[in-house]
């Protein structure tokens, strides 16, 4: 369509002026520009190969964790139950917990809004020989201060009675005498997920940590006010725990995701198909049309399910 147009019959001739639109952004793709190769050896083009081989940057939001109760409970509450009866045991306390976590235990999982993955420090001492400058010696490693977790509460605060139910399982509430360890400790793994535009490894697990020995140690207060009236009820939760596993690297059991050991997420390797053959500037663009075409356009009753019968 011309920007301007104008028009006169003379006989049998029309005569017609006008003044065409701009036609410098018609078939782009094929500028001979876009496939030019970028100069990698300045700062910025080893900075975008670093970043484009590590595909992406971990995210702060992608994360999952997985909170396991004290194992004891199976030996603690009677295994002779029958099915869908409730567990009996001599300690109300573990009964009880047996129950919440078979109920509760993934909406707690689901739940947790924000976690921070513990640290570990070096201990050293200072070491000097006569008169030569004194260092650093490394004596030990030591797991210092606590998993801080925050958890989104229902409206029956079930997550928080959840903890709470944990804690009378490290000292009772009414003769205050502290239980067993072995039979109030538990584990707790946290992940590092998949970026949200991955190929392929969108919840998958690319780093994990395991802590062994945990138990709630701090349960925080709930504050109320009407000045917040839209805001949800959160349960803070401060673990303690002895020390913790790289999953990726260390070979311990309880790995839930597929194997009892981590490895290394594979690298992807070159998009092969349709949208592998456009330049790489319009890849990206070329997929988020074709996903959002499948999200919209509802012809998936005439192919049983499948939007795009070629490629489902």
């Amino acid at each position: 369509m011309a920007i301007f147009r104008a028009g006169k019959r003379v006989g049998p001739f029309d005569i017609r002026l006008g003044f065409p639109r701009d036609r410098s952004l018609d078939r782009v793709d094929q500028d001979p520009r876009l496939r030019q190769r970028g100069n990698d050896e300045n700062t910025i083009g080893r900075f975008r190969a670093m970043m484009a081989k590590s595909e992406g940057y971990a995210r702060t939001t992608r994360f999952a964790v997985k909170i396991s109760v004290p194992t004891s409970l199976a030996d603690i509450v009677s295994p002779q139950l029958k099915p869908n009866s409730r567990p009996t045991s001599s300690d109300p306390n573990a009964a009880s917990m047996h129950q919440l976590a078979t109920e509760m235990g993934k909406q707690v999982n689901i739940h947790c809004d924000s976690v921070s993955m513990p640290g570990v420090d070096l201990q050293t001492q200072k070491i000097q020989y006569g008169s030569a400058p004194e260092y650093d010696l490394v004596q030990a490693r030591a797991f210092t201060g606590q998993i801080n977790a925050s958890f989104y509460a229902d409206k029956y605060l079930r997550e928080r009675q959840f903890f709470e139910m944990w804690q009378k399982m490290c000292v009772d509430r009414i003769t205050h005498k502290a239980n067993y360890y072995d039979s109030y400790i538990g584990k707790m793994q946290i992940y590092q997920l998949g970026s949200l535009d991955g190929e392929g490894d969108r919840d998958v697990p690319t780093y994990g940590v395991e802590a062994i020995e945990v138990f709630p140690q701090t349960l925080s207060a709930v504050e109320y006010n009407y000045g917040s009236s839209n805001q949800i009820v959160k349960v803070n939760v401060g673990f303690a725990y002895k020390q913790w596993y790289n999953l990726t690297t260390d070979a311990i059991a309880g790995m839930t995701f597929g194997q009892s050991r981590q490895t290394v997420h594979d690298v992807k390797g070159a998009d092969r198909g349709l949208f592998g053959r456009l330049p790489i500037e319009l890849q990206r663009a070329g997929r988020e049309v074709f996903n959002s075409a499948k999200r919209q356009v509802p012809i998936g009753k005439l192919f049983k399910g499948k939007i795009f019968p070629p490629f489902t």
